[in-house]
């Protein structure tokens, strides 16, 4: 049995640490702030509550299987996890909308063509079809597999041709100028604009890239999977308190299996002795032994991966709201700008009772990227606050003469939280780019020392940190585990 430090309690730290107690080894979670789940948090205030971090789930599967390998309770027997029935609201800059229908390729089909007109849904299911190819060359080595600094492990992950090649038809004479001369793959932009042929369409698969502070026109096509995965695997909520229900699930699992957690914990360094890892010295000066260090505290925390630059802030705004829930609101709407760099208004409104007073109200969360750092002030923050609710209003919304209250969250405030530097909030790693939109492999250079959560492989979002800490905990318990989930 090896002792085990663990720094940070997000939910990559807490997913190797139930993973690893399970294993017989000694746990400790060491955590600077005063709660766990890291960007997986909630505001309350007046009956209100609110997710502050990501407020869907994609990919469960990853947290069903660490419920299963932990003990006894499965996931669904601790949270009540729904797939939403849309998986979302698009409404475009000329004012036209379409909602998708949840996990049901037929239903999307169809509203595409009643929403965006005749052939719209086909070159969608025909582009989600070739976004297949790309996630069944990737999955296993991009979200199973431990990230390795051997050119062969990395394999299609670093090259360009995840997202097959269209043959002889589509691309523009751009594209296949620069692929004669040896330029990098199509980019998600080009592909938007050669296959789906209508700006609306391109919005909604740029989007998604776009909602992470990605610009399409330089992320590689390969990121079109991530609306495959959102076609194929559905979109799903923890109602009975949102997604801090399942950190707070999580958290249980691990105290559960005798891990220890020491909160308001700062870490100052990592420890080295003989060019291993020996522990960790805490902020207050005292020195902890381990054997063994997982660093899952992002680029800024000791022990830390490497900061790539990757991630863009995020601004949101958490709105309290007279009146019930609209029936048929769509649990997420997104509402698309002009094209460019900038992301779309996401607004979040989840049918969960226990996030409202009562059914006489209602709660919404708007959100936008942002960059680091941004919005130096309270005035600034308020300014776009009332554009966001502006912009909802203009797409058909009908929030602002609802208000009750509002709470602005800027970058300043995840910053503060997290420790990530300018409030950055890691985006998912996505093939092909030669590997510049990787994140760090979870095994450090200094022996006993792996890293865990949205800033190591494989990036960002909820299933992504869980399937961090399933690598790690392998890593730890054989340098040459390949994956096995």
């Amino acid at each position: 049995m090896g002792r085990i430090a663990v720094v940070g309690a997000g939910l990559g730290g807490m997913a190797a640490a139930a993973r690893l107690a399970v294993a017989g080894h000694e746990v400790t979670v060491y955590e600077r702030g005063d709660t766990h789940g890291g960007a997986v948090r909630r505001y309350s205030r007046d009956g209100f509550a609110f997710d502050t971090g990501p407020g869907l789930l994609h990919l469960p599967a990853v947290y069903r299987d660490l419920f299963v390998k932990t003990g006894r309770e499965r996931l669904e027997d601790l949270v009540d996890l729904v797939q939403v029935p849309v998986t979302a609201r698009h409404v475009f800059q000329d004012g036209t909308g379409v909602t998708l229908p949840n996990a049901s390729r037929g239903k999307v089909v169809a509203a595409l063509d009643d929403g965006l007109g005749a052939g719209a849904g086909e070159r969608w299911a025909q582009l989600l079809t070739r976004a297949r190819e790309a996630w069944e060359a990737c999955r296993r080595p991009l979200l199973e597999e431990p990230l390795r600094e051997e050119p062969t492990s990395r394999g299609v992950l670093v090259q360009d041709g995840a997202y097959p090649a269209l043959r002889g038809r589509g691309l523009s004479r751009l594209s296949r100028l620069l692929k004669a001369r040896g330029a990098p793959r199509t980019t998600l932009a080009e592909v938007a604009e050669d296959e789906l042929r209508d700006p609306r369409l391109a919005a909604m698969l740029c989007g998604g890239v776009r909602a992470h502070g990605l610009d399409p026109a330089r992320t590689p096509a390969g990121a079109a999977m991530l609306a495959y995965i959102e076609d194929s695997f559905g979109t799903w909520y923890v109602r009975g308190g949102g997604m801090r229900a399942l950190a707070d699930a999580l958290h249980e699992r691990c105290r559960q299996r005798r891990v220890a957690f020491r909160f308001g914990c700062e870490v100052a360094a990592v420890r080295e002795k003989d060019g291993r890892t020996a522990g960790l010295e805490l902020a207050d000066g005292t020195a902890v032994d381990a054997d063994v260090v997982l660093a899952g505290g992002g680029p800024a925390a000791p022990g830390g991966p490497a900061d790539t630059g990757a991630g863009a802030a995020r601004l949101t705004v958490l709105l309290a709201l007279r009146g019930a829930r609209p029936q048929g609101t769509a649990h997420r709407t997104l509402v698309h700008g002009p094209p460019g760099p900038g992301g779309p208004l996401t607004v979040l409104r989840p049918d969960d009772p226990a996030l409202r007073p009562d059914d006489a109200h209602e709660t919404a969360v708007l959100s936008v990227p942002v960059p680091p750092g941004a919005v130096a002030g309270s005035a600034e923050a308020e300014r776009l606050a009332e554009r966001l609710l502006a912009a909802a209003d203009e797409a058909g919304l009908g929030l602002g003469e609802r208000l009750l209250w509002h709470e602005v969250r800027t970058p300043a405030d995840n910053e503060a939280e997290t420790g990530a530097p300018g409030g950055r909030v890691p985006p998912p790693s996505l093939p092909g780019g030669g590997g510049a939109f990787l994140r760090p492999p979870n095994q450090a250079p200094l022996p006993g020392l792996y890293a865990v959560g949205g800033w190591s492989h494989p990036g960002g979002g909820p299933a992504a940190a869980g399937m961090s800490g399933a690598m790690a905990a392998g890593l730890v318990q054989d340098p040459d585990w390949r994956g096995s989930v």
